[in-house]
């Protein structure tokens, strides 16, 4: 039986960080018990069967801004419905100011087994200047606690190139979340989305951002501090200990499918991409009305494996495409993989097809190729 993942969206924030384009939103608490009734409905709804739930991956917004007993209850609901692997991994994402002893309680007793903590920054004046509800401090304070209820699989995110950070200060601030050794470090470059708080204010310079080129010299320098310290660089922006790979993540990647449940919430399952409706009040009214975003065809199909597979510093094995597709790749993209090898931005080895160190601060131009 065929394993495949579980995302499950809380779209509810505190407040909405100023470089934020998700799907989030401030001020609609009312709301949180009757969406959570949803989700469980849309679960119970849910007619694809025949495999095993082998990730679950709650994600936002700040799923720990919403009262544990919801988690809890939207996980009791999976397991009702579907059949869970023994060795599930279940991740939360939390952010500092949101969590309590008592949350991590219940988190724990609900089976989740992995923490994503959004940290962004260890500067209080950078997390102030990017809408930020916590402080370092606090951050620490959710760790530690954390470490204390026995969580043994904890991910820290930071930002690359946000205002007034250099490669200096991003050095530091690697390095303090090295010492706290948590198992995962996601390591994301600023993108300065449109609408975004952070993107009026950049274009009304009330806030400067590094270079391009200063941003790259903060990436290659977290990138050599996190490896010397025993991380792997095992996926453009990602950073684990030996054994400690983001499975749900990594699957999305090797292109597995996924049931997506809650408002703009995706599903990907026999080469067809559902998403859900895109508001709270939507979703509530209607959450049977998805949307079939793409139906794929083969060669779809094979460009998305090597666009997702790119990602990976391993990159795309060969012997695995063959496997999928009947097809060797060096043949079936034997021009655009000519082309990137002579742009010196992929190179091919015995089984593999992956970014070279130039691919990796090109790597939009690689993916290109194969959109």
């Amino acid at each position: 039986m065929k394993e495949i993942g579980i995302y499950v969206h809380i779209p509810y924030c505190k407040r909405k960080c100023d470089y934020c384009d998700f799907l989030s939103y401030e001020g609609k608490e009312e709301t949180i018990e009757k969406y959570i009734s949803t989700i469980k409905k849309e679960i119970d709804d849910c007619t694809f069967k025949g495999f095993d739930i082998g990730t679950i991956y709650i994600g936002g917004g700040t799923p720990s801004y919403i009262d544990s007993k919801y988690i809890k209850e939207l996980i009791d609901k999976i397991r009702e419905k579907f059949i869970v692997s023994r060795d599930v991994e279940i991740t939360i994402e939390v952010n500092p100011g949101t969590v309590t002893e008592a949350k991590l309680n219940e988190y724990k007793k609900a089976g989740i087994n992995r923490l994503s903590i959004g940290l962004q920054s260890t500067d209080n004046k950078i997390l102030k200047k990017i809408g930020r509800i916590h402080t370092y401090e606090q951050f620490l304070e959710t760790y530690n606690l954390a470490r204390e209820k026995g969580f043994k699989n904890i991910n820290v995110d930071l930002i690359l190139a946000l205002p007034n950070e250099d490669e200096e200060a991003i050095t530091e601030q690697v390095q303090k979340i090295i010492d706290l050794k948590p198992e995962h470090i996601s390591v994301y470059s600023l993108i300065l989305e449109d609408g975004t708080k952070l993107r009026k204010k950049v274009d009304n310079n009330e806030i400067q951002l590094p270079s391009d080129e200063e941003e790259r010299e903060m990436y290659w320098s977290a990138k050599r501090l996190l490896e010397q310290n025993g991380y792997e660089h095992y996926e453009i922006s990602n950073y684990s200990l030996p054994g400690y790979n983001s499975r749900h993540n990594t699957d999305c990647w090797n292109q597995k499918e996924y049931l997506g449940f809650g408002t703009a919430a995706h599903s990907y399952y026999q080469q067809k991409r559902y998403s859900n409706q895109k508001t709270i009040e939507k979703y509530i009214e209607n959450f049977r009305d998805k949307t079939i975003e793409e139906e794929q065809t083969r060669e779809d199909t094979a460009k998305e494996y090597m666009m997702l597979g790119l990602r990976k510093i391993s990159g795309v094995s060969i012997s695995e495409f063959e496997r999928k597709f009947q097809i060797n790749p060096l043949f079936y993209f034997r021009f655009e993989i000519s082309k990137l090898v002579d742009e010196e931005l992929i190179e091919v080895d015995l089984d593999n097809i992956k970014l070279t160190n130039k691919g990796l601060d090109l790597a939009n131009q690689v993916w290109q190729e194969f959109v």
